[in-house]
């Protein structure tokens, strides 16, 4: 498939609304109390038989110092001891969970997220893992994903063998900025000796893909500036990279307050920036995957996207699409059947509900008939950027024209700016309109119909 990108300074403009990232649909926005404890159990049951294998996600919340950038639920401490009674719930948790789960059900995916996940000391990593296998079977390392968010600042060459030795074979690397002025503006100072030193040992471990996170957006940064970072990165040839758009709501992250606004680039230099960006990446190598994220051709990622398996889902782009998701730890979500769970979203619910022996969910929805085809469309278009009509058609007994005129109605100012293409057999979503795919998929959202800037979601550039 044709993976290019056009960067249209003009559309881009124009479209530049607030809107989901579609990690998941319906979105979190969407999630209700009503959905509880019992509704989760009740999804398991009915999951195992299906032949869906897993996919562990876990949010460590803890880190030793708070970045002003973060929107992520965590908790800023330098108290080493609160990883101890966290732990124990979490292995409490990971026992209630695995009782509802057929134990043929092979974990295929596994992630630790935060927070810092490399927080933890190194026998508290080995013990996780340890008991992470005690209750689960995970799949060898020949066919696991399992990847971690890396903190530079808190890991080592030798952390890094350890991680690689208990069954890690992917990492992310979070680096938003190498210049100093931009680090001491949003306090995440690490050096770039201090990244690179983790990369290397990545490699020289057997990591088989390593992403690196940057952000554009923040306090000081230029196209020069910012582009010096890029390059210093790109001569270490990651497989990935995500770059994300700094998006500054004060009222709803406490950090973000700290951030000076008049510091930050304004709207025409962020765009810039992300012209910029893409142009140096595209022109050494790298195919634009979609919503912020890059990929090297040979990487499983663009593998994924040109034979139309790649998957979306709560960690982002992923190569699992037949797996149910188990969410562990406080304010993950997870998706089993057609529902999703969240966990309790502070550290006393989620102990609470523990101690009293129960799961920690407080909330989450049940997909209607009607969500579940909204879902498949929204995740081929966001996905492989198109989709065949005959192909929805056939799996859920539709006739598309039909089901989605009114949906297709609204692509067609889409259509008539170049973004995209629609005829009789499906939608193909053009090189100028990649960038702007979240317009695209919100035109097939049903609760984002006849809502002017939907509270809670970023701006889509």
């Amino acid at each position: 498939m044709d993976q290019s990108i056009t960067f249209d300074l003009e559309l881009i403009r124009r479209y530049d609304q607030s809107g989901p990232r579609y990690t998941s649909y319906p979105t979190a926005v969407e999630f209700h109390e009503g959905y509880d404890e019992a509704a989760y159990r009740e999804a398991c049951r009915r999951s195992n038989g299906t032949g869906r294998n897993l996919s562990l996600y876990f949010h460590i919340p803890f880190c030793d110092t708070v970045c002003f950038y973060c929107a992520c639920n965590k908790i800023a401490t330098k108290d080493r001891s609160l990883v101890r009674p966290y732990l124990d719930r979490l292995y409490r948790e990971l026992a209630l969970q695995s009782d509802l789960f057929d134990r043929s059900r092979v974990v295929e995916q596994l992630h630790w997220g935060g927070g810092t996940p490399t927080f933890l000391s190194s026998p508290e990593m080995v013990e996780l893992m340890e008991q992470t296998r005690r209750y689960f079977d995970l799949a060898g390392d020949d066919v696991g994903e399992f990847s971690i968010e890396i903190d530079p600042r808190e890991a080592t060459p030798e952390s890094v063998a350890l991680l690689r030795g208990i069954g890690f074979n992917r990492m992310s690397l979070g680096v938003q900025d190498f210049d100093p002025r931009v680090q001491e503006a949003v306090n995440r100072v690490q050096t770039e000796a201090e990244t690179m030193s983790i990369l290397d040992a990545a490699r020289q471990q057997g990591f088989r893909s390593i992403s690196i996170d940057l952000i554009y957006g923040l306090p000081f940064q230029s196209v020069t500036s910012f582009d010096q970072t890029l390059a210093r990165i790109i001569d270490y040839e990651p497989d990935r990279l995500s770059v994300f758009n700094y998006a500054h709501l004060p009222e709803r992250f406490k950090p973000q307050r700290r951030i000076n606004a008049e510091d930050l680039p304004p709207p025409e230099v962020k765009l810039d920036i992300l012209q910029a960006t893409i142009d140096r990446l595209t022109s050494s190598g790298y195919v634009y995957i979609g919503m912020d994220h890059f990929a090297r051709p040979n990487d499983e990622l663009a593998l994924a996207q040109r034979d139309g398996t790649l998957y979306r889902n709560f960690q982002g782009y992923s190569t699992h699409a037949n797996c149910d998701v188990i969410g562990l730890g406080m304010t993950s979500i997870g998706m089993v059947g057609n529902t999703y769970a969240q966990n309790a979203r502070t550290i006393d619910d989620y102990y609470s509900a523990l101690d009293s022996n129960g799961l920690p969910v407080f909330r989450g929805v049940a997909l209607t008939r009607d969500d579940e085809i909204r879902r498949d469309v929204i995740t081929r278009l966001i996905c492989h950027f198109e989709l065949s009509f005959d192909a929805v058609e056939q799996r859920w007994g539709i006739r598309f024209a039909d089901y989605f005129a009114d949906d297709l109605d609204r692509l067609s100012p889409m259509a008539a700016d170049g973004l995209l293409e629609v005829d009789g057999g499906g939608i193909r979503v053009l090189p100028r309109g990649r960038l702007l795919i979240r317009n695209i998929c919100m035109a097939f959202d049903a609760y984002r119909v006849g809502k002017e800037g939907p509270v809670g979601f970023s701006k889509v550039i």
